[in-house]
């Protein structure tokens, strides 16, 4: 019964979910990015893709959308997806992976890390690129992104994580902005739980397996590439984003930080052409553009340097 109804309520989400975004976005013309659709066969199972095709001296970008592994779709974030793409230059690819409560953990991180094989498998046969790769996405696309890039960290050609408002802890963790910010933003902290219970079905926090969802002491974050974080202060993880890039500052990373402190979470989807969706693609698109030359892996991973910004 309780799985019926979370499919139910899950249904009502999604449909509530791109109905806003929809409306956000009714009057406000698309970039004007050149797109594609295409579909891939992973292990007996279809994953959609969108490609972005942007210009060939810059870094494929592989994201994933956001939306709690419940809800969300590349028709939710394709507007961020487009002006992405077209102010970096960069092509991108979003992944369309599997949905809670029909498909639990480790779904969509499978689906995520998977699809992301295939595009590095063949990567000089689609969109435009250099052939180096950044792995992207918001809230819990923020998750996977992070996910698959403690996965690829020594894998050569890999060119940064961007991950907005990400989720990287548990929500029993200690975080001051669950209670300050409870009710404060478009998303609710309690939602903020449902999701996280929905995709997890059960598993405790503590389970050994979820420490690919929630890396935590039992994994080092040496090797892992350079990062942009970007967190919105009417958000119950601000301090969750916050934490990891502290983590990622203190293990040696290459990190810059961005804080918004009017913006709410959500707003890469659900507040049209905001200022904050702006300001985010801004720092996103010139981080994306800056140039970076891997000369060989071993030289890259054995230089690190910080930058918190």
């Amino acid at each position: 019964m309780t799985s019926l109804l979370n499919q139910l309520i899950a249904r009502a989400a999604r449909y509530l979910y791109l109905r806003r975004h929809r409306k956000m976005w009714e009057d406000i013309p698309q970039d004007p990015v050149s797109v594609s659709n295409l579909y891939v066969e992973l292990d007996g199972r279809q994953l959609g893709l969108r490609m972005y095709h942007g210009n060939a001296d810059k870094p494929m970008v592989i994201y994933a959308h956001g939306g709690g592994f419940v809800v969300g779709d590349m028709e939710t974030h394709d507007r961020f997806c487009r002006a992405l793409s077209l102010n970096s230059g960069c092509s991108l690819i979003s992944i369309d992976y599997r949905l809670a409560p029909e498909h639990t953990f480790p779904a969509a991180h499978d689906d995520c890390l998977e699809a992301t094989h295939w595009i590095l498998d063949n990567l000089d046969n689609l969109a435009p690129n250099n052939g180096l790769f950044i792995l992207a996405g918001d809230s819990a696309g923020g998750n996977l992104a992070i996910a698959s890039t403690l996965a690829l960290r020594e894998r050569y050609g890999i060119a940064g994580c961007l991950a907005i408002y990400p989720a990287t802890q548990h929500y029993i963790s200690d975080l001051p902005s669950y209670t300050e910010h409870a009710k404060t933003g478009l998303v609710p902290a309690r939602n903020m739980r449902w999701f996280c219970d929905t995709y997890l079905d059960g598993m405790a926090p503590a389970d050994p397996a979820l420490e690919r969802m929630f890396p935590g002491r039992r994994t080092t974050l040496n090797h892992f590439p350079r990062t942009l974080i970007i967190t919105a202060e009417r958000d119950p993880i601000r301090d969750d984003g916050a934490r990891f890039a502290v983590r990622l500052h203190r293990s040696g990373c290459k990190i810059t930080y961005k804080h918004l402190p009017q913006a709410s979470h959500g707003f890469v989807c659900s507040e049209g052409n905001s200022a904050h969706f702006q300001e985010a693609v801004r720092i996103a698109s010139q981080w994306l553009a800056t140039p970076l030359i891997l000369k060989s892996p071993q030289e890259d991973l054995e230089s690190p340097t910080s930058q918190a910004v």
